[in-house]
C-alpha cells in the first residue's frame, strides 16, 4: 500500500469521525437537531396538503418497494456483467459476495455505536404518519433509526462501484443512493442524520480501511479461486 493510499485512508476517517463528533458532542446535537427537525416537519406538514406527495411517500416507503432498489442496483450490474468473458463473469460474482459480506459485517459493525433513538414519528408529539393516512402499511416510524440500514447498503454498493467498476458507475450509484434512501428520510422514518451522518459515517471509516488496502481483494481472488463452476481456474 503507498503512502499517498495510507494518507487518503486516513484523512477519510478523519472526515468520518468529525462529522460524527460534531453531531454526536454538542447537547442536543447542536445545529444539526435543527436541520433534521426543519427537514422532518418541511415533509410532514405537506402530506396532508398534497396527496401526490402523501402517495409518492406511501409507495416508495412500502417494503415491497424494497424490491425496486434491488433492481436499480442489479440494472446497474447487469450492464457490467453482460460485457465481461465467463473469466469476468466469475469475479463479478465474488465481487458481489463480497460486496454482500461487507455490508453484513459493516452494518454489525455500525450498530456497536452506542447511539440509539426513535424516528421522528415517534420522537414528535401529535405528527402526520403516512401509513395511517392512506391505509397502506408504509415503513414511516422506528424505534431505533440509528444509524440508517438502509442508506448504508446502498452507500456500500456505490463504494464497490467506484472500488471495481468506474467513475460513472459510481455517479450512478450515488444516484440510486439519493432515490432510494431520501423517502426515508422524507417520511420520518429516519431522522436525516441518520443517514448523512450516521451511515455515512460508518461507510467512510469502515469502507476505505476495506477497499483501499489490499483487504477486499484477498477475499474477492479467494472466493474467484474456491467458487464452484465450469471456469474455476486450475491449482
Amino acid at each position: 500500500m503507498t503512502t499517498k493510499r495510507l494518507l487518503t485512508i486516513l484523512l477519510l476517517n478523519a472526515l468520518g469521525l468529525i462529522l460524527f463528533f460534531s453531531w454526536y458532542l454538542p447537547a442536543g446535537h447542536g445545529t444539526w437537531f435543527a436541520i433534521d427537525k426543519g427537514i422532518f416537519y418541511w415533509f410532514n406538514d405537506r402530506i396532508v396538503t398534497s396527496k401526490p406527495l402523501l402517495w409518492l411517500l406511501a409507495i416508495t416507503n412500502f417494503r415491497a418497494f424494497d424490491g425496486v432498489s434491488l433492481l436499480a442496483m442489479g440494472g446497474l450490474y447487469l450492464h457490467f456483467w453482460r460485457r465481461e468473458t465467463p473469466q469476468g463473469r466469475r469475479r463479478m460474482l465474488a465481487i458481489g459476495i463480497t460486496m454482500l459480506v461487507s455490508a453484513v459485517g459493516l452494518n454489525q459493525l455500525g450498530h456497536l455505536i452506542p447511539v440509539s433513538h426513535a424516528s421522528p414519528t415517534k420522537f414528535f408529539p401529535g405528527v402526520h404518519h403516512v401509513s395511517e393516512l392512506t391505509g397502506i402499511p408504509a415503513k414511516d416510524a422506528s424505534a431505533d433509526s440509528f444509524p440508517g440500514d438502509h442508506g448504508m447498503m446502498l452507500m456500500i454498493f456505490a463504494c464497490f462501484m467506484l472500488r471495481y467498476f468506474s467513475r460513472r458507475a459510481f455517479a450512478l450509484a450515488v444516484l440510486i443512493v439519493l432515490v432510494f434512501a431520501m423517502p426515508r428520510v422524507m417520511i420520518g422514518a429516519h431522522w436525516f442524520t441518520d443517514v448523512a451522518v450516521g451511515s455515512l459515517s460508518v461507510v467512510l471509516v469502515g469502507m476505505s480501511w476495506w477497499l483501499m488496502t489490499p483487504a477486499s481483494d484477498y477475499l474477492v481472488n479467494w472466493l474467484y479461486r474456491h467458487l464452484p463452476g465450469k471456469y474455476k481456474p486450475a491449482k
